[in-house]
């Protein structure tokens, strides 16, 4: 039986969509992608979530989502499970460091606002400088938030070492505030209505929190992941990618196909050589890429 009793078919075949016919909305085109990939979702979802409950592992388990998320974003064919953990064997070493890197620096964030909230209520300059000290640091620890929804698609897709991973996350964050920050909103709009349904249902709200704790493991992680890659991955396109290639038309043209960007064969550079110098330009291209995958 296709899907839950045949409303969720998405192997039938249907009319297709015209060639030249009007673009969608992006928030229709967003929602029609997670609905028809959500049971791919879903098994992702509880493994996602069962990785990321140990420090050390949760920077794998961000890697492997990404990677899904932004396949499944790009319009690409992604095997679920089986690209999860393919990805996490690629970026093994350095998923492992970004995990407890973040995990520490977020521990450190907790306790500065939990310390400076703390002694907010003094008076004279302790309380000033608790105010000033707190605007600090939340104002840190929003930036890093949004820098974590474009570091894994940079470790996961370009050869950059974590140091400028991290520096590159932390500019994008600002060229592309407006989808930053609107991610962040989303998610804290998510947030805010589940805690107020455990307001509202009164007695109840055991229950409801029984509810919101399932969707937080089989729904949220693949919405959240796919929302992050369809709020920043157009930015990565224009600060990273179309300005390299538009210095380097001809390389890694498969790469970027699979990336699904658009290749105009025409600006593309095709040279005739013998089979030596083909294989060494090759070798050439492969040190040269900006591409990890």
């Amino acid at each position: 039986m296709a899907g839950l009793f045949g409303l969720f078919n998405y192997d039938k075949v249907g009319p297709g969509i015209p060639k030249n016919g009007p673009k969608k909305k992006t928030f229709v085109v967003f929602f029609e992608t997670f609905f028809r990939n959500i049971w791919k979702f879903i098994t992702m979802n509880v493994i996602y979530t069962l990785m990321c409950i140990p420090a050390v592992t949760s920077g794998m388990a961000n890697v492997g989502l990404t990677n899904v998320c932004r396949n499944t974003a790009r319009d690409k064919h992604s095997f679920g499970l089986s690209d999860f953990f393919e990805t996490i064997k690629k970026n093994l070493k350095q998923s492992i460091i970004a995990g407890i890197i973040n995990t520490v620096v977020t521990v450190l964030l907790v306790i500065a606002v939990w310390y400076y909230w703390a002694t907010l209520t003094a008076t004279g300059m302790q309380g000033t400088i608790s105010v000033i000290g707190l605007g600090i640091v939340l104002a840190l620890s929003i930036t890093f938030i949004m820098m974590n929804y474009y570091l894994w698609t940079l470790i996961i897709t370009f050869s950059y070492t974590l140091k400028q991973a991290y520096s590159i996350s932390f500019k994008l964050v600002f060229l592309n505030f407006k989808y930053s920050f609107l991610c962040l909103f989303i998610n804290a709009l998510i947030l805010a209505s589940n805690i107020g349904i455990l307001f509202i249902t009164g007695t109840a709200w055991i229950y409801a929190l029984l509810i919101e704790i399932l969707l937080l493991i089989l729904i949220y992680p693949g919405f959240n992941g796919l929302l992050i890659q369809f709020c920043t991955f157009p930015s990565i396109r224009k600060f990273i990618i179309d300005p390299y290639y538009k210095e380097h038309p001809g390389e890694d043209i498969e790469k970027r196909k699979r990336l699904g960007l658009e290749i105009e064969e025409e600006k593309s550079v095709v040279k005739e050589t013998d089979e030596n110098e083909s294989e060494t330009e090759d070798d050439e291209d492969e040190d040269d890429t900006i591409f990890n995958d």
